[in-house]
């Protein structure tokens, strides 16, 4: 009697030409990030057009919207009309008010650096810094509401539901390290600022891309990566419990080949664990030396603190995550995300000053530049510098006009941002604001947060026209379908 062999479908497929389209699919998967990839991953040598410059980004964000011309964008203008009827020539309409009179900084300016920048006296701390630092005056958003103009800084888009920047270097360029995340997030340790961890979500990106939120400032800087103290669980028992998990695990992603979220989430608690050893030491300012520590505005010796909005207060909270920053950066940590400023809340404790920026803008710039002159200094003596890229960006910037007689409304029209480091032109402005710091001076040439993130990606190694994923049918970017990278900031 014949015996019928059974084979299935897939099996003939291989066998009769398996060999060549394994190849393809193979060359396939991995064009779209769904292989499997180490702890340690080189990234996606896909999309590295350029020879990078930078290898690992620090992005310093002041969630409420920082005003421009209270900090670098100095304006001869605002003071010589200062108390008069702010008219720029056309009709203004602002997010909360009426244009008021035209308001001049309640801070002096002075130049610096053989640049001469003009920084304002609050920011005067990265005086020193200023000739490493190269400033874009002219950046507009597409809207002066929180929520929308944080994602767009964040995301590249105004709506949830895309991958924070960070997220989009972890997949593009992977880890360089396997007992850390990638992308580190700290917050403000008041809390999260608009859209909260939407901003730096992976969204459709596999999920281990995210950001993995710390607060420096706490008892457990890290939730869940520690169990409570109980008498119930032993170190024996959470072995027993983590392999019974590791079998289920795996039983469960046999049985859906092709699914992804199982193995991202098996390589989170892969990573917590590696975690549990190598993140309470990088946290551990302690044995930072007591030059180290007073540089990052850390000696007052302040347990408590007043109930008003201070200097001090916010320069140790500022200094203290830009400290714990380096010492990620130096650890492989690829992207770290520091946010000055929470949500809305009264009294404020964001840049969102409507009300007073003397009273807001004066405490949180101060201790925002002393810690962040702190941490330009601190890479450029360790040789970091040459390789990290810092970028300093707020949602939109504040009007030039006053409102209620102390406050500013939000600008959407022209804002500021700066860059340092990483292949960074120094030295220079790319871009003027007009003579009231209202609008671009070239309205037919301002700069995009798509540029920006253009630049950015340039300066890793990476064209950001080539570094895409594809959802719904869409091969999605950081930057949309727009951006240019701006040369002038290339070093």
């Amino acid at each position: 009697m014949k015996t019928v062999l059974q084979t299935s479908r897939r099996d003939f497929l291989w066998q009769s030409g398996g060999g060549l389209g394994g190849i393809a699919l193979a060359s396939l998967l991995k064009s779209q990030g769904l292989l499997g990839a180490p702890s340690v991953s080189p990234g996606n040598e896909t999309f590295m057009r350029h020879f990078p410059k930078a290898k690992r980004v620090i992005q310093l964000f002041m969630a409420g919207a920082a005003s421009h011309v209270d900090t670098f964008d100095y304006k001869p203008m605002l003071i010589k009309k200062n108390g008069q009827t702010w008219d720029p020539g056309e009709s203004v309409e602002l997010f909360q008010s009426q244009p008021g009179n035209t308001f001049a900084s309640p801070w002096d300016w002075r130049a610096h650096g053989q640049s001469g920048k003009r920084l304002s006296e609050i920011v005067a701390p990265l005086g020193k810094c200023v000739d490493d630092m190269a400033f874009v005056h002219n950046l507009i958003g597409k809207t002066g509401v929180h929520s929308q103009a944080t994602y767009l800084q964040s995301t590249g888009f105004q709506r949830p539901g895309f991958p924070g920047m960070g997220a989009w270097i972890s997949y593009g360029l992977g880890s360089l390290n396997e007992n850390l995340p990638t992308f580190v997030v700290l917050p403000d340790h008041r809390g999260y600022a608009s859209n909260g961890p939407k901003n730096w979500d992976a969204a459709f990106l596999p999920t281990h891309h995210q950001g993995t939120v710390i607060f420096p400032n706490r008892t457990n800087p890290i939730n869940d990566l520690f169990a409570a103290e109980n008498d119930y669980i032993t170190p024996e028992s959470e072995e027993e419990g983590l392999d019974l998990l590791r079998a289920s695990n795996l039983q469960h992603q046999s049985e859906r080949e092709g699914d992804e979220r199982l193995e991202a989430r098996i390589r989170s608690y892969e990573l917590a664990a590696r975690m549990q050893l190598s993140a309470p030491e990088s946290m551990d300012i302690s044995k930072e030396p007591e030059y180290i520590r007073r540089n990052y505005g850390l000696e007052h010796g302040q347990s408590s603190f007043p109930k008003e909005i201070n200097d001090v207060e916010e320069t140790d909270y500022w200094g203290r995550k830009c400290l714990v920053a380096r010492r990620l950066l130096e650890r492989g940590v690829r992207f770290v995300q520091i946010w000055s400023g929470n949500d809305n809340g009264f009294p404020r404790r964001n840049w969102d000053s409507h009300e007073d920026i003397y009273r807001d803008h004066g405490p949180l710039a101060t201790g925002m530049a002393r810690g962040t002159a702190a941490l330009i200094e601190d890479l450029k003596q360790r040789g970091m510098l040459d390789d990290t890229l810092i970028l300093w960006t707020t949602e939109f910037g504040r009007m030039p006009c006053a409102q209620g007689g102390k406050g500013r409304d939000h600008n959407p029209f022209c804002f500021t941002n700066w860059l340092c480091g990483g292949g960074i032109n120094g030295g220079i402005t790319h871009g003027e604001s007009d003579e009231w710091g209202f609008r671009p001076a070239d309205r037919n040439h301002p700069t995009t947060v798509h540029d920006l993130h253009a630049t950015i990606l340039r300066l890793l190694g990476i064209d950001h026209e080539k570094m895409t994923f594809r959802h719904n049918g869409i091969d999605r970017r950081l930057t949309d379908v727009h951006g240019e990278v701006i040369q002038p900031l290339l070093a």
